[in-house]
């Protein structure tokens, strides 16, 4: 399964705001264009041609969880791990 479904596991982000995070990484995808589905029913979850992520708040720690997938490109999760990060980051 792995290797047709690649994914990142969850990764953890330490933040202050998780709300605040979040709606930088949608206002980053967003002003790409690349989005083909957007859904916000638990945190955010975005869909790309080859790839996808979802992104919530922990509901008892200060953190913002990461997941990745993309279909049999584990490089791509890679790169899009390191893309995801940096407004979440900043």
């Amino acid at each position: 399964m792995m290797e047709s479904f690649p994914c990142s596991g969850e990764i953890n982000f330490k933040v202050k705001d998780t709300e605040n995070s979040i709606n930088s990484v949608k206002k980053h995808f967003a002003a790409m264009g690349e989005c083909h589905h957007t859904d916000n029913t638990d945190g955010l979850s975005i869909e790309f041609s080859e790839w996808r992520l979802n992104l919530r708040g922990s509901n008892t720690e200060p953190l913002l969880r990461l997941n990745i997938e993309s279909h049999k490109n584990n490089k791509l999760v890679k790169q899009k791990v390191k893309l995801v990060s940096n407004p979440i980051k900043s």
